[in-house]
């Protein structure tokens, strides 16, 4: 069993991580730690720099001890939108106050009749701490196809989770059980991946 810092203050990240890797106690960025970079242009720069950054504070002022840093850099890729928000999804209309409202505005985005083809990615960033074995920080990644829906539907989840229509299923992500989400989204087959590498190797 492995004890890993996750380098997010998200809640609905901490919540579907905490569901995601059970066997992974997970211990909060906390609330006086400083901001992590996200400056790469890539899901996979940005995941490495809150990792390696968030192992590098918590060596010199971790409250106590744990096995790793893990940290996540996700988002919603649209066709029509020539793949964005992409890397700067959390980022995504920031003068909104509340994600139905950035939603909206996303959605609003797309002309009639432009292609609804989109897709979530989810990089994750697994920074060992010195001396805990699994060798360097590495990364791993997770997606799901799908489309956009005309409008924000359902509450369950988080961000653009109720925009989001997974293939094969009439019903965002807003809408589907959290236990079905958690059986295909990017975030769960990252996750996999994860907990694949670790086991192949464990030293």
């Amino acid at each position: 069993m492995l004890k890993v810092l996750l380098a997010s203050r998200n809640a609905g990240k901490l919540r579907e991580f905490s569901d995601l890797l059970p066997s992974f106690p997970l211990v909060p960025w906390p609330a006086d730690a400083p901001e992590l970079p996200e400056t790469g242009a890539f899901f996979q720069d940005n995941a490495l720099q809150k990792a390696e950054g968030a192992r590098a504070w918590w060596h010199l002022h971790g409250t106590e001890p744990v096995d790793g840093v893990l940290a996540d850099d996700s988002g919603l890729c649209v066709d029509a939108l020539w793949g964005g928000p992409g890397v700067l999804s959390a980022r995504f209309a920031q003068d909104l106050p509340s994600y139905p409202e950035r939603n909206r505005r996303l959605l609003a985005m797309l002309s009639e009749g432009a292609d609804r083809a989109a897709r979530f990615v989810c990089v994750l960033a697994f920074a060992p701490m010195p001396g805990r074995g699994h060798g360097g920080p590495f990364t791993v990644s997770g997606a799901v196809e799908g489309t956009l829906a005309f409008e924000h539907r359902g509450e369950n989840g988080f961000g653009y989770d109720p925009i989001f229509i997974p293939e094969g299923f009439d019903q965002t992500f807003g809408e589907l059980p959290s236990g079905t989400k958690h059986s295909l989204s990017h975030r769960a087959r990252a996750c996999a991946a994860l907990r694949a590498r670790l086991a192949a190797n464990p030293q």
